[in-house]
């Protein structure tokens, strides 16, 4: 797997189409990671993303500890680690006491260049992104609002600032939860045409 830089204008396209991701955090040698499905991209330049972290998290102590975040985008061959990650705290004292989820789980990962935020091994997109300072949203809605610092892509299914799902195996297809651990798989593409007017 090759995965290569993303330019910043093209950031927003990974999650534009609405993928769950994993929200991956870190602060004085503590890290944590959670899935997420509510998330979308706010605005191209910079490229802003919106994504809801529950106040009662782990994962959002050390993002209001650090200031920063990693997005990593999993595939359909990760569902599991997905559920998982989801499903369980970080708080949680069999899961502290063997070193955190990452430890706990054997999920690999390594420390993003820009940030030192845990990039996720296998996902197929990591963005890593400094929040930006919205306290009403977050205490009110649990919603974040960070600006993407840097983005890679796996250069098998996301080439030329696009996403090329047309003839990839499904297990590298992003995956959105549809409740339940129930996920859909991101299809082959479509491509629209500008219809002619109408003659009326």
């Amino acid at each position: 797997m090759s995965m290569l830089p993303v330019k910043l204008s093209h950031a927003s396209r990974l999650v534009n189409h609405g993928p769950t991701v994993l929200v991956s955090s870190a602060h004085a040698g503590r890290r944590n990671l959670m899935s997420a499905a509510w998330s979308m991209p706010v605005e191209f330049t910079p490229p802003r993303i919106a994504v809801v972290i529950d106040k009662s998290t782990f994962t959002r102590e050390l993002i209001e500890a650090s200031g920063y975040l990693a997005l990593c985008l999993p595939c359909r061959a990760q569902a599991d680690l997905t559920w998982t990650v989801g499903s369980v705290s970080g708080r949680d004292e069999a899961i502290e006491t063997t070193g955190g989820k990452f430890a706990h789980y054997g999920i690999g990962y390594r420390d993003g260049p820009l940030l030192g935020m845990p990039l996720v091994e296998g996902c197929i997109a990591w963005l890593e992104a400094r929040v930006l300072p919205e306290p009403h949203a977050q205490q009110a809605y649990d919603t974040f609002f960070v600006e993407v610092v840097g983005a890679w892509a796996d250069e098998r299914v996301f080439q030329n600032g696009r996403w090329q799902l047309q003839d990839v195996p499904d297990d590298l297809r992003p995956i959105h939860h549809l409740g339940s651990g129930v996920f859909s798989v991101s299809g082959p593409t479509v491509s629209g045409r500008m219809m002619d007017a109408s003659a009326g």
